[in-house]
């Protein structure tokens, strides 16, 4: 997740001098931030010594506090993004900010009250195999609503090689297994980009490792900070957590504060290598010699280059502008300023509808509603990629760059832009080998491992059988999504969100370590979200087989991210109300205007 004024440099302990190529903090800054720390070691003490079930009633108190900011908390994040209450994309902040915190909160509580009731978290939810000899936890839907509202989605998720069902049973719950052993207290830098990100990381420090936390909001969050302390009062109360404001200077101390056991980041690369090993002359050195300037353990959420792999089979032209509408909004959603925003379409050159997809995703691209591309150093990177590719298509506020043949592919394959530029790149190929293919492309050219999209109709997918299985195992990302986003991955929180394990502090790439995953499973491999390739009605007529190959069933004609979705805005208040608060009539009029999308 790139985030561009995320506090990039580390500096001093606590009463040490920093080094003249670190930024200076003032005294008075410093005491406070100490003063914060010491609190925070004093609620970790207080965190150990609550019981599970009090535990369960201090996550209920702040679901309600939450419930109680949830339309403040919608509006401030439009509003510092651009967004007036009558733009067609509003819905985003609330499905992306409260909508996204009180599912977590509501998972969150499922889990500590099964252990604090002696239950296993995994109880009642099915483990089978995947490819690989891996253990797969069906993770959702759990719930009868979930069932219902979000029919046809289905998410798993997959552990390591090696770990058993049975030992997959053992370790869930992570740290509420032994309460009453502290983990500290650690530090989570907040992204920039989406708001409900720098929260659910608290939770995760919290509830996964006994960890009390200090939030660092990045800049761009800064109006969010009173709605963060009003719906996270309680936490706040017992000195469970802290929220402070500031630049690279107040990150800089933060990084290396002695008394911080750990350091959680959603940000860049770029933000990471400069905590961990520095700037400056010093850090280059430092990296060849393997002596890391943090002295601490880091986990962190980095971003990367997403693809969106196009399996050929027969469409209908329904079936071509629905997912070219699809695929505009994984870019286009939040103005692209998402670390999973799908940016490299990997399609088959031998498609014989492939021309006729390009011209949907063209149109699709170019009729999406415009917004502000708000996030900082944006126009920076659109500019590199318009000097990249001069003959890239641009369409108001957003570019659409289709590789020919004999374009370089090299800077769309490995910089993040992180704002609406969506690239086109063509592999030969039918079938099994074109699959294959682009899985290859995506494991081998494309920068970073976070999430990946693959869109394949039902009849092709039952023809491909085991292949397409064996190439959802042989893709390397943290995130699959198999028609879908993994946007809606993330806002599960029973799926897990980070990239595919085996990075270092050296070759971070998208970064080390998972959050959400709230059945607090441990040794996650990834999360693969499986999602309805037609909406309704028109999946109607599709078999449904047992292997779950066929139609899959849904009762929405358009989800309301859609960028398309006329009535989304609508609808995605309508979805957070009902989280918050329940109500069968606000739920029969969402549902009904979801009918109208």
């Amino acid at each position: 997740m790139t985030s561009a004024t995320t506090p990039s440099t580390p500096t001093k302990a606590a009463g040490r001098k920093p080094a003249s190529d670190q930024p200076e903090l003032g005294e008075g800054e410093r005491a406070r931030l100490d003063a914060a720390i010491r609190e925070l070691h004093i609620g970790s003490r207080t965190w150990a010594a609550l019981s599970l079930a009090q535990r369960v009633t201090l996550l209920h108190g702040v679901r309600t506090s939450t419930a109680a900011v949830a339309e403040d908390w919608a509006t401030t994040a439009a509003s510092s993004k651009g967004i007036d209450s009558r733009h067609p994309l509003r819905g985003e902040e609330w499905l992306s900010g409260p909508y996204s915190v009180l599912g977590a909160l509501d998972a969150y509580i499922e889990t500590l009250s099964r252990l604090s009731s002696g239950t296993n978290p995994l109880d009642g939810i099915r483990l089978d195999r995947a490819p690989g000899g891996r253990t797969r936890v069906h993770a959702f839907p759990l719930t009868g609503i979930d069932r219902f509202l979000l029919s046809g989605f289905a998410g798993e998720v997959w552990l390591e090689p090696g770990v058993t069902p049975n030992a997959a049973r053992a370790a869930a719950g992570l740290a509420q297994r032994i309460p009453g052993e502290s983990g500290g207290v650690g530090l989570v830098l907040g992204a920039g980009n989406v708001t409900s990100i720098p929260v659910l990381d608290v939770l995760y420090e919290l509830l996964a490792h006994n960890r009390t936390a200090l939030l660092k909001v990045n800049p761009t969050q800064d109006s969010l900070v009173p709605v963060y302390k009003r719906a996270f009062a309680p936490l706040i109360a017992l000195g469970l957590l802290r929220i402070v404001r500031g630049g690279p200077a107040v990150g800089a101390y933060l990084t290396s504060h002695p008394d911080l056991a750990h350091v959680h980041i959603t940000g860049s690369a770029t933000t990471f290598d400069a905590i961990v090993w520095g700037t400056g002359p010093g850090a280059a050195r430092r990296r060849r010699e393997n002596r890391p300037q943090l002295k601490k353990p880091i986990t962190a959420e980095l971003g990367g280059v997403s693809p969106i792999i196009v399996v050929p089979g027969e469409w209908t032209d329904a079936d071509l502008a629905y997912q070219a509408e699809h695929v505009a909004t994984m870019r286009l959603q939040n103005s692209g300023h998402n670390c999973i925003a799908g940016q490299v379409v990997v399609m088959s050159s031998d498609w014989a509808q492939a021309d006729a997809f390009r011209a949907a995703l063209r149109r699709a691209y170019a009729n999406a509603p415009e917004r502000p591309t708000w996030y900082p150093g944006s126009s920076s990177r659109m500019d590199l990629a318009a000097q990249d590719y001069p003959d890239a298509l641009v369409l108001g506020d957003r570019m659409l760059v289709e590789i020919e043949s004999d374009d370089d592919a090299t800077a769309l394959q490995n910089t993040e832009y992180f704002a609406p530029v969506l690239g086109v790149v063509s592999l030969p190929g039918h079938g099994q080998e074109f699959l294959d293919a682009a899985v290859s492309y995506a494991n081998d050219r494309l920068q970073g491992t976070l999430g990946a999209n693959l869109l394949i109709d039902p009849a092709t997918e039952r023809s491909l059988g085991t292949g397409f299985d064996r190439a959802i195992a042989a893709l390397r990302y943290g995130s699959i999504a198999i028609n879908g986003w993994t946007a809606f991955a993330f806002i599960t929180p029973t799926l897990t969100w980070g990239a595919f394990p085996g990075n270092t502090i050296d070759q971070v790439g998208s970064g080390i370590g998972v959050v959400h995953n709230a059945l607090l499973l441990d040794r996650v491999e990834r999360s693969v979200l499986r999602a309805p390739f037609r909406p309704f009605p028109r999946w109607i007529g599709g078999s449904l087989r047992p292997s779950g190959r066929g139609s899959r069933r849904t009762i929405l004609p358009k989800p309301p991210w859609f960028v398309s979705a006329r009535t989304g805005a609508v609808v995605s208040e309508g979805l957070t109300r009902f989280r918050a608060n329940g109500g069968a009539l606000g739920l029969i009029r969402t549902l009904t205007a979801a009918l109208r999308a």
